[in-house]
């Protein structure tokens, strides 16, 4: 049963749009209702935040390939690409300029 309601709380992208403090309050919740013992209230609460930071850590990779991506498509530079930029920008700035010979004489 406990590995079912892990399930069902656990379904769908929800999960990972709640914020710690609720998901928490939520698994010490389900915790009191179904009246678990002390180490089964504590397994399931560990398992519930392993799960939770899981699945946001999930979320924000999906959404940065995905920001990533939008990028690509509208050719717009990346904070990477930029910071290149402006170190090429720099090394060029403080390389010696080529001495001019003046065969003017």
């Amino acid at each position: 049963m406990l590995d079912m309601l892990k399930k069902t709380m656990l379904t769908g992208i929800g999960m990972a749009l709640k914020t710690r403090e609720e998901v928490e309050e939520m698994a010490k919740d389900w915790t009191n209702r179904q009246k678990m013992s002390e180490d089964e209230g504590r397994k399931f609460m560990d398992d519930l935040m392993k799960k939770y930071d899981s699945s946001v850590d999930n979320l924000e990779d999906r959404i940065e390939e995905i920001v990533n991506k939008i990028l690509k498509k509208a050719n717009i530079a990346s904070k990477e690409e930029v910071d290149e930029l402006r170190l090429e920008i720099e090394r060029i700035k403080t390389r010696p300029l080529p001495e001019s010979s003046s065969s003017g004489q």
